[in-house]
């Protein structure tokens, strides 16, 4: 087997073939999609979510898929692809999506995701959605790939003796191994059957550090489909190499830890990897390597150690047949437990469920970054009764009851001028022309200050019931539920000032009741029994008609009397009539003011609450574990 460095020397066809190979992860790191390799997903957009031109989403208010595109319409689009744009027919089975379409909780969970991120973009910051973004493309990239393969990556810190590891895993010298430091600096790739390439090309290893585990040959069956990855040490002092260990882990299907006995304790070990990955247990394997280094029962003693510091780090142990992570101790040196290690990966190979696990934590992970998007402190919407008082605070601020009590006033009025005795009517008269200024206008001064108190009344309402509606809201939904009141509010000051007009009471004199002419009649009759008893009184006097003072007196009485007594009597008549006239009018400004506030305010926050309410549900599908 050609070592690294041999495969690097001379320029003979190989190396020929080699160069043709790298191009791949060199387009890849260039932002281009190399023939014949699937590539990652369409690029991420500004909110995280997929953009490819066959499923971009739709960014308009209500940001739906169109009709029949689904939500997750990326991954549709590969269904039944059997290999991509300019494969060879050899590496057609590499490029078999994995079942077609992800099937079961996890399809649910990423639709449920692409119409989060989709309902999401113009409401939440683009860098709150790039994970949920980056997991949906991860999601269609690894579907485009071999289902028949998958990819564990060996990580470790420097002298952990992974790539001793790996090599014992190959049964044959493949990563170099020795005391200089670093000895892997670029990833190395060992595949136990064909068909990986796509995968290969998408962790932009190139062609010279991949390798097979024997000459010729596929290995041993029950690691057929296995890609094992050995990567630079994460810890190691030049920063290209951590990078390109954080670049892989992000890629791989499954992780193999390798500690030692004396790093296993490492907190940049526990604090940038496990502890942040700890969602992802069903993948990890965590090897206690070097322990034929260890005298005695210490290597139990260093192995239950580090089982608790994984517990402290909130990772599940897969003990007693439980999911979640594998804990095994092995010598890369000696062969002690590499054996039952390989029967570990071989049943986890075969049942090439992998993939489906990574990409569930990842949504898992996703869903945790996205919780505070999403989750209220409480019960987040509008009610009836903050409903209710907003449209009181409305007609309040358009006078609808100074309205309905001054169309009131104005029936009781007129029906005093229409059934009142003419005595009083006629000195009412004169004491309105002898009080100065009576009939005047009210002054400039005061209107101009009844406008400002409305409309400032206005603005205390719309602040209000936004408080109301954002209570308890998370912050980019509270924002948004106040930029769309704040947007609706515009102008609604000056449209409540025209309702006032128009909605208010009708101009001129309020209408007659068919009783009135009656009780006008009435009162008539009472006014000339006073000047006929009056006129007969003076004719005694004069002498022109018989003396006789009582049936005078008597008619006068009765029309004194009677004329105050119908007054009395139409005014009790008129005023329910005049209650219901008022409330009339008070009733058709709060109407008209009520349909104003709830299209200008209202409504928009009823549609940024319903938003809300959409995008939660998603949420919780997308948070249920296990779908």
């Amino acid at each position: 087997m050609t070592d690294a460095k041999d495969a690097t020397d001379g320029k003979d066809a190989q190396d020929a073939k080699d160069a043709k190979t790298e191009a791949a992860p060199e387009a890849l790191a260039a932002g281009k999609k190399p023939a014949g390799a699937a590539g990652a997903a369409g690029a991420t957009g500004a909110a995280g979510a997929p953009a490819d031109s066959a499923g971009a989403w739709d960014d308009g208010l209500i940001a739906r898929r169109a009709a029949g595109k689904g939500a997750t319409e990326g991954l549709d689009a590969l269904d039944g692809l059997a290999e991509l744009p300019g494969a060879s027919p050899g590496d057609s089975e590499a490029h078999t999506p994995i079942g077609g379409a992800y099937g079961g909780p996890l399809r649910v969970r990423l639709d449920a995701l692409g119409e989060l991120v989709g309902l999401s973009r113009t409401r939440v910051e683009g860098a709150v959605l790039a994970e949920a973004g980056r997991v949906l493309d991860e999601a269609a990239a690894r579907q485009r790939l071999s289902s028949r393969h998958t990819v564990v990556a060996i990580a470790g810190a420097t002298g952990s003796g992974k790539s001793t590891l790996f090599n014992a895993l190959a049964e044959v010298p493949i990563s170099e191994t020795g005391l200089r430091r670093p000895t892997t600096s670029a990833p190395i790739a060992c595949t136990w059957s064909d068909g990986a390439a796509g995968l290969l090309d998408r962790l932009a290893i190139p062609g010279r550090l991949r390798r097979r585990p024997l000459a010729g040959g596929d290995g041993d069956e029950e690691l057929h489909g296995l890609v094992l990855v050995d990567l630079p040490d994460h810890d190691s002092a030049v920063v290209r190499h951590r990078d390109q260990v954080d670049r892989v882990l992000a890629l791989v299907d499954a992780v193999i830890w390798v500690v030692d006995p004396e790093k296993y304790a490492d907190a940049a070990l526990h604090e940038r990897y496990l502890r942040p990955l700890a969602g992802h247990a069903e993948i990890t394997f965590v090897v206690l390597n070097q322990i034929d280094r260890l005298p005695g029962d210490a290597a139990d003693q260093v192995l239950d150690d580090l089982r608790r510091l994984l517990d402290e780090d909130g990772m599940a142990l897969g003990e007693h047949g439980e999911p979640g992570a594998t804990v095994l101790a092995v010598s890369a040196l000696t062969g002690q437990g590499v054996g039952e290690l390989r029967d570990l990966l071989g049943r986890f190979v075969q049942e090439r469920g992998a993939a489906a696990l990574r990409l569930t934590a990842d949504v898992d992970a996703a869903a945790v970054k996205l919780r505070s998007a999403y989750v209220a402190e409480g019960r987040a919407g509008l009610g009836e009764r903050s409903r209710e008082q907003f449209t009181d605070r409305l007609a309040w601020a358009v006078g609808a009851v100074a309205a309905g009590q001054t169309a009131e006033r104005e029936w009781h009025r007129n029906a005093g001028r229409a059934c009142g005795t003419p005595w009083l009517r006629l000195w009412r008269w004169y004491e309105k022309t002898r009080t100065p200024g009576g009939g005047g206008t009210p002054a400039a001064p005061a209107v101009v200050e009844d406008e400002l108190t409305a409309r400032q009344r206005v603005e205390q309402a719309v602040r209000t019931v936004v408080e109301e509606a954002s209570a308890g809201l998370p912050e980019p939904w509270a924002h948004s539920v106040r930029e769309a009141a704040v947007r609706g509010a515009e102008g609604l000051p000056e449209e409540l000032d025209e309702l006032a007009v128009t909605a208010g009471p009708p101009p001129g004199r309020p209408p007659r009741p068919a009783w009135w002419p009656v009780a006008v009649l009435a009162q008539a009759s009472m006014t000339l029994l006073q000047i006929f008893g009056a006129l007969w009184l003076v004719g005694q006097i004069i002498g022109v008609l018989e003396p006789g003072l009582l049936p005078p007196v008597l008619v006068m009485l009765a029309g004194i009397v009677g004329g105050p007594f119908v007054e009395w009597a139409c005014g009790a008549a008129a005023r329910g009539p005049a209650r219901r006239y008022g409330q009339d009018a008070e009733r058709r400004l709060r109407e008209a003011a009520a349909g104003c506030g709830r299209a200008k305010v209202l409504d928009p926050i009823s549609a940024e609450l319903m938003r809300y309410r959409e995008v939660r549900e998603q949420y919780v599908t997308v948070s249920r574990a296990g779908g």
